[in-house]
């Protein structure tokens, strides 16, 4: 006994290690577009971009592929950004902190890994920091606050990058000394509080001695930092909102809360500017507020102008604009969203060329605009993608992609952002991320690497007459309308038929046949074709409630289907069509693309689609008729939010459009919209608590749900004879299974394809069935269709018994077939009471023996943990944690890769990527190497971020003349 107690411990840790060598839970990289962005910055001698977002993460971009990812302790949101010498500056005005961050500690790290290294925290400021400024010197740091004042930090001992070792010295500037310095000041300015927060500090361009710092009530002061006072004042008299200082010094421009922006002539001596006043729409209505202005000159010919808002309020108020002009040219861009900050890229050694391109944070997307080429193109961004333009309802990965479809790949414009190296191999395979939207397109992305590629984008609404309204376009221009507007960007989530949504979608990457399934019963089948095509679709009905009598569908109408030819472009084009009947939601979905077979399945039923004949082959009731609630229809019984937002924001859009056309005031239609929308949302149900683990009945609600469907070449009538066969399972814990017989290959086109019922199983437990697999004679899944004729798999074993594992929500269960005859199981509910969300097979590679694999199951939970579960032994390996099991959303949208991998949304526009596969794993690997920080290297000031050798300003007198204060971080 003490031997065999040996023996099994040896064995046990000769597995241990093997687990080691087989799985690894690691979060990878975040794709997509950050959620609620707050911050954006510019670097231009490090050509990186760093975003900030109201959650209190900061992301760095360079080259596609280098990425860098940091997060506040606190859920504190981020509301500036500013590169310092070899740091990061991010400020919150939640905590009244100031903090640094190191990005070079990280480089060559995985982004999950390696946040940014916290340097500093300076808690000293007693209220908002509303204005940053980093001298161009590298040594001074301006914080403008609420309050008026003006801190000034320098690093008492060097330069900033050894801010770590050493004390920070602070000197401040309060109102009353700044302003009574001055003379001829209007009788407004009076008192200290009339000035209110600081809006905007600019240093000089071609003198670093002077800032100049801007208040909200409107008054500018120019500073010089020798003599320390005030030597100039600009006394505007509206609303401050931001001030550019043109790059020859001569000029500062100052735009303000009435949509008017002033040029400041300021060079020469004395201490009052003159103004010169220019409306940027010329007109007498009352406008928005510019919030940002910058001016930048070009080597031949006149100045670039940007300008953010301005917009007249009757008219244009509900608009998000960045007006640009340049010579003759004048072009209001019009965003999808509101603007949180823009900046401008430049040509040249030194960055201070001719701007080339503009680039745009919306509060949905990142637009990025070529100002190189004529008609100012946009161009196509090889991260940041905004995965929302319309919300994501379902997702489908393919691995190991054919060359023939990875041929349509869009090809993008060149990328203006080149910073950093990316170290990360290139990836093993060609991998796909199929994402379906609720307006009716499926978006292919290239999911090989650590970006996320766009590629290609198939809309399945042409197919269909719908309550889309694509001429009801707020943002439409009309003959002679001005200024010129230009629609912009992709972000429009109010433009579909909510019956359009796709639900399911099924991708036969060796065929090119791909499948997709909607909101209202709809199947489509489409094949590629590299040349544009014009067809008819027409539909098949499949009566999913076989003439059941006492059921009427209550929930909405399908779709028409055009009766006149469509003409599709090069790509996925539709050649078949089935319309379930009731026209409820498609629940389940399978290709076979060597059998020419689709099955779907809805909360009544399933059927078989023969799309080479184009006719149904099977029709399967599993309605029970008890279930009352499946006949009304998930849109009649709990109203969906996003619907009801839709429809309400397409009545004020349309109410707008009416104004423009027959010039007619409708506040009172806007007031009655609204109104509409709040009562919609106040009668707005909840969505039901998940129910507690209990014994189900078959009384349960939507028992008859089809939860999954599957394929399989296996022997059913006895043990010698295999055949295909098509199983379904329910939510109600029916598991059917048909035997199918296909005829001839040179008869399949006329014979027709028969379906014969062989075998049905009842779940003791009656948990919603969620898996169904088949494992071969050596206890392997049975490879996907046509992977063994493209000699990607091995055949499938034919001599031994077939074995078939039903997974439940609560359990994993084999049978033997053909008798289907209990075998093992594994209770997943009974160890630890969590229930089966998802679940997927996969491939797990060894890190250490090329030859050496397993295949497991990768299953997610309603904890949001995940677990891989072993093939054919059915025995837990291993268990991570990865969900917060309050997300409900993220543990709905993931999905498994045949690799190990996964995804799953994090926020409506970002899926977090993980790995449970040793071997497999996606991660950034970046380098950013840090220019020193030297006078023989330092950069111009017209850029954010380096100063210029003639002009870099030591503030060595500066320092003297100021008691220092020292502050420990």
């Amino acid at each position: 006994a003490r031997m065999k107690r040996f023996r099994r411990h040896g064995q046990e840790s000769h597995r241990d290690r093997i687990k080691q060598e087989l799985y690894g839970f690691n979060k990878t990289v975040e794709h997509g577009f950050p959620h609620q962005p707050s911050a954006l910055v510019f670097s231009p001698s490090l050509q990186l971009l760093a975003i900030g977002t109201r959650s209190g993460a900061i992301k760095l971009y360079g080259a596609p592929g280098v990425e860098f990812m940091g997060l506040h302790d606190e859920n504190a949101a981020v509301t500036q950004v500013h590169f310092l010498p070899q740091q990061v500056s991010g400020c919150s005005t939640h905590t009244h902190t100031h903090l640094l961050y190191r990005p070079e500690e990280c480089c060559g790290n995985p982004l999950s890994h390696a946040p940014f290294t916290p340097v500093t925290e300076n808690t000293f400021l007693v209220t908002r920091v509303t204005a940053v400024l980093t001298h161009s010197s590298g040594d001074l740091l301006f914080l403008g606050t609420e309050g008026g004042h003006v801190f000034v930090l320098w690093d008492s001992i060097g330069y900033w990058p050894n801010t770590l070792t050493t004390r920070l010295s602070i000197m401040m500037l309060k109102p009353n000394p700044v302003v009574p310095s001055l003379c001829s000041l209007p009788e407004d300015y009076g008192g200290r509080r009339s000035l209110e927060h600081v809006e905007s500090l600019q240093e000089n361009p071609v003198n670093p001695r002077q800032v100049l710092i801007g208040y909200g009530r409107g008054i500018m002061v120019i500073w010089d930092l020798e003599r320390q006072s005030a030597i100039k004042h600009i006394p505007a008299t509206q609303q401050l909102e931001s001030v550019w200082w043109t790059e020859d010094g001569d000029h500062v421009l100052s735009s303000h809360s009435d949509g008017s922006y002033c040029r400041w002539m300021v060079a020469g001596e004395g201490t009052q500017m003159t103004e010169v006043m220019t409306l940027l729409i010329e007109c007498h209505f009352p406008c928005k507020a510019i919030s940002k202005i910058i001016q930048l000159p070009t080597e031949q010919g006149p100045p670039f102008l940007f300008l953010s808002g301005g917009m007249p309020r009757a008219s244009y108020g509900d608009r998000h604009c960045i007006s640009v002009i340049h010579s003759k040219t004048h072009v209001a861009l019009d965003f999808t969203s509101r603007i949180i900050d823009f900046f401008v890229i430049r040509d040249g050694p030194d960055y201070t060329g001719d701007p080339s391109a503009l680039v745009v944070l919306v509060e949905e997307e990142l637009v990025v605009i070529d100002l190189q080429t004529e008609g100012w193109p946009v161009i196509q961004t090889p991260y940041l993608v905004p995965l929302h333009c319309s919300a994501i309802t379902c997702s489908h990965h393919v691995s190991a992609i054919p060359l023939k479809l990875w041929e349509k790949v869009l090809s993008a414009g060149p990328w203006p952002i080149t910073g950093g190296q990316n170290l990360s191999p290139d990836a093993p395979q060609r991998d796909l991320l199929l994402t379906g939207h609720e307006d009716g397109t499926v978006r292919f992305w290239d999911a090989s690497g650590v970006c996320l590629y766009p590629m290609y984008k198939l809309s399945t609404a042409g197919v269909f007459l719908t309550d889309a309204e694509p001429n009801d376009n707020m943002n439409q221009c009309t003959e002679g309308e001005w200024p010129p507007f230009r629609k912009v960007g992709c972000f429009d989530p109010y433009s579909d038929d909510p019956r359009l949504g796709v639900q399911k979608i099924h991708l036969c990457k060796y065929s090119g046949y791909l499948t997709v399934a909607g909101t209202a019963g709809q199947i489509l089948v489409l094949e590629l074709n590299d040349e544009a095509a014009e067809q008819t679709v027409e539909a098949t009905v499949a009566d999913l409630l076989q003439g059941q009598e006492g059921f009427r569908w209550k929930g909405h109408t399908r779709l028409e289907v055009k009766e006149e030819p469509v003409m599709f472009p090069p790509g996925f084009q539709p050649f078949a069509l089935v319309q379930c009947q009731p026209p409820a939601v498609v629940t389940a979905l399978t290709l076979h693309s060597d059998w020419k077979l689709v099955t779907f399945g809805t909360s009544h039923g399933f059927g078989l689609y023969d799309y080479q004949q184009k006719s149904n082959v099977l029709v399967r009731c599993t309605l029970n008729p008890s279930d009352q609630l499946a006949m009304e229809g998930p849109l009649s019984r709990v109203k969906s939010i996003k619907k009801s937002l839709r429809q309400s924001f397409r009545r004020i859009r349309r109410s707008r459009v009416s104004l423009r056309k027959h010039h007619v005031n409708n506040a009172a239609k806007v007031q009655e919209a609204n109104a509409r929308l709040e009562a919609e949302l106040a009668e707005m149900e909840l969505a039901p608590v998940q129910r507690k683990i209990a014994a189900r009945s078959s009384d349960d609600s939507f028992t008859g749900l089809v939860r999954m469907l599957y394929f399989a070449d296996t022997f059913l009538s006895d043990s010698s004879h295999h055949t295909p066969s098509l199983w379904a399972g329910t939510n109600g814990g029916s598991v059917f299974a048909y035997q199918l017989r296909l005829p001839p290959v040179e008869r399949r086109a006329e014979d027709p394809v028969t379906a014969h019922p062989a075998k049905e199983i009842q779940l003791m437990h009656r948990a919603p069935v969620v898996g169904i697999v088949v494992l071969d004679g050596l206890g392997s899944p049975l490879p996907e269709p046509l992977e063994v004729a493209h000699d990607l798999a091995r055949s499938a074993d034919m001599q031994g018994c077939h074995q078939l594992l039903v997974i439940s929500e609560e359990q994993f269960k084999v049978f033997t077939l053909p008798k289907v005859s209990a075998k093992m199981k594994l209770k997943l509910t009974a160890i630890d009471g969590s229930r089966v969300r998802r679940v997927g097979v996969a491939w797990f590679g060894s890190s250490r023996s090329e030859d050496y694999g397993e295949s497991g199951l990768t299953v997610l939970t309603n904890q949001g943990d995940l677990h891989v579960v072993s093939l054919p032994g059915v025995k837990l390996q291993v268990q991570y944690p990865c969900i917060r099991r309050e997300d409900v959303s993220g543990i709905a949208s993931c999905v498994f890769t045949k690799h190990g991998q996964g995804f799953y949304l994090i926020s409506p526009s970002e899926f977090e990527r993980f790995s449970l596969s040793a071997r497999c794993v996606v991660e950034p690997r970046s380098l950013v190497e840090v220019p020193s920080q030297t006078p023989s290297t330092t950069l111009p000031r017209a850029q954010p971020d380096g100063p210029s050798v003639e002009h870099r300003y030591t503030p060595t007198a500066f320092s003297r003349r100021i008691p220092a204060v020292s502050i420990r971080p």
